[in-house]
């Protein structure tokens, strides 16, 4: 009998780059947003291609549906009908696939890497938002490119009203030397020894480069063994594309460089390692196409013939 860890679920890849690669309407600061609000037919179109390559989790395209991105003025008149559009979009393709599910996305609400930005008081009413217009699409929350202890609690605090599953993924630095450690500096280790597992059912880690992951799970595996609830958390891994992404680097600051080197091939070669040192969940973050996802699905069918 195979154990969790060896057997994974597939998410999608990254909406943002995915919309830019089929020439859907896409520029700063809007990001992802601008193809919902221009021509939604394209974000369809993107869950159609993640689905086709074998995703069994589409995320809603909210991720840009804050401020920060679309502007008080827009959040303001627009953001709710905006919201619930991204997550109806999601669920009417999911639903063309039997046992996919759809993720409620749940973005930074202040900035992404951001974690200096980060106001529980500001945030609140953002992810409210995004929590009222979205619950009714849904089968779960997914919290994005959490940089901070602080943005974790208030974010498993305001979903649980919902009565929905929790999958929290944490952004952490891109150095491979050293211990693991979220946008903060707060460790990973300290980051899942002090979450609240209420309604929680996943830790992942995004939006990170390829190469610290490995050593992310190892370390958060560690932690919920220590609270015995290795066998009750699910560990993931969907990773960007992007160099590597230092303190100093500004969200909205112009379109980060996608890595060469990082092929659908070479993609699966690290999900093989993130899996062995324990995810049971893969996809992909900013720039992973439909292309690695159908590797990683490829990747599934062998565990699955596996003796």
């Amino acid at each position: 009998m195979k154990t969790i860890s060896t057997y994974p679920i597939i998410m999608d890849g990254g909406m943002g780059r995915e919309l830019q690669r089929i020439g859907a309407p896409f520029r700063q600061p809007e990001w992802s947003a601008q193809a919902l609000i221009e021509a939604p037919q394209f974000v369809s179109q993107a869950h159609e291609h993640f689905l086709a390559a074998g995703a069994e989790v589409i995320t809603t395209n909210t991720y840009a549906l804050v401020p920060f991105h679309i502007g008080e003025k827009r959040f303001k008149q627009a953001g709710s009908r905006l919201i619930e559009q991204a997550a109806g979009l999601a669920r009417k393709s999911a639903n063309g696939y039997p046992g996919v599910a759809v993720a409620g996305c749940l973005p930074p609400a202040l900035g992404s890497y951001r974690p200096d930005l980060f106001s529980a008081d500001s945030a609140r009413p953002i992810i409210d938002l995004l929590i009222q217009h979205q619950q009714p699409y849904v089968d779960f929350w997914l919290a994005e490119t959490v940089s901070s202890i602080a943005e974790a609690e208030l974010i498993a605090h305001s979903v649980l009203p919902t009565n929905k599953a929790l999958w929290l993924a944490f952004t952490i630095q891109d150095e491979v030397d050293g211990e693991p450690r979220l946008r903060s500096g707060e460790t990973v280790f300290e980051a899942v020894g002090w979450l609240d597992k209420t309604r929680l059912s996943a830790i992942l880690f995004n939006c990170s480069c390829a190469e610290v992951m490995e050593a992310a799970i190892t370390t958060a595996r560690k932690a919920l063994a220590g609270l015995g609830l290795e066998q009750d958390i699910r560990l993931g891994v969907y990773a960007n594309s992007f160099l590597p992404i230092g303190d100093a680097h500004q969200a909205n600051d112009g379109l980060c460089t996608l890595r060469e080197d990082l092929t659908p091939e070479a993609y699966r070669d690290f999900a093989r390692l993130w899996m062995k040192a324990g995810a049971s969940i893969i996809g992909g973050c900013c720039g992973v196409t439909p292309s690695h996802i159908q590797e990683l699905a490829a990747l599934k069918e062998d565990i699955r013939i596996e003796p």
